[in-house]
């Protein structure tokens, strides 16, 4: 899914994916301070109305419920650390693309959340493969087509590497996901 919105007078771009019928699930800074935010559904055409059914912007995860969304779910994987996968989503504000990826561990980490506050601690997942801006929000999937992480950043200092949401914490906020919420400022 590309999702697209505009905060603070900007447009913004990123990725997600269908966790649940009509719901998808993207990061927090793709959607932080948007009330304008639509799902395309193939990346291209119609655009479907989005709201916000979780915001956490520490964990930096968002779920989205999209009226008139009629595509299937993906299921949550249960990765391993070496794992293969794909990374897919739309970098760059481009076409679909679907990029080789490689799982490395998932620890508890100090770092930043989604609007550069920190440290705080927060558990994420390593992952190698070549992550843009744009694929945030996007899953990394097995050859079952599972997710095995919520793409959230590149490395700054590693050529070809990411970062991503654990399942066990995106697990967590579908189980929270109810009634629309706030997607509080812009990220700026």
């Amino acid at each position: 899914m590309r999702i697209l919105g505009t905060a603070c007078g900007l447009g913004v771009e990123g990725s997600g994916w269908v966790a649940r019928p009509g719901e998808v699930v993207t990061n927090a800074h793709v959607v932080a301070g948007e009330n304008d935010t639509t799902v395309q559904p193939d990346g291209t055409g119609p655009q479907l109305p989005a709201t916000a059914i979780l915001f956490d912007p520490h964990n930096d995860i968002a779920v989205l419920r999209v009226s008139g969304l009629l595509r299937p779910a993906l299921r949550l994987a249960s990765p391993t650390v070496g794992e293969a996968g794909a990374i897919l989503g739309y970098p760059l504000d481009g076409p679909f693309d679907a990029r080789a990826a490689r799982l490395g561990p998932t620890e508890p980490v100090l770092s930043q959340d989604a609007y550069g506050n920190g440290p705080i601690l927060r558990p994420i997942t390593v992952l190698r493969g070549l992550v843009r801006h744009g694929n945030s929000g996007g899953p990394v999937v097995d050859a079952h087509g599972r997710v095995e992480t919520t793409v959230f950043a590149a490395s700054t200092s590693r050529a070809r590497t990411g970062f991503g949401v654990p399942d066990d914490v995106v697990a967590a906020a579908l189980s929270r996901a109810r009634r629309p919420v706030s997607t509080g400022p812009c990220t700026g």
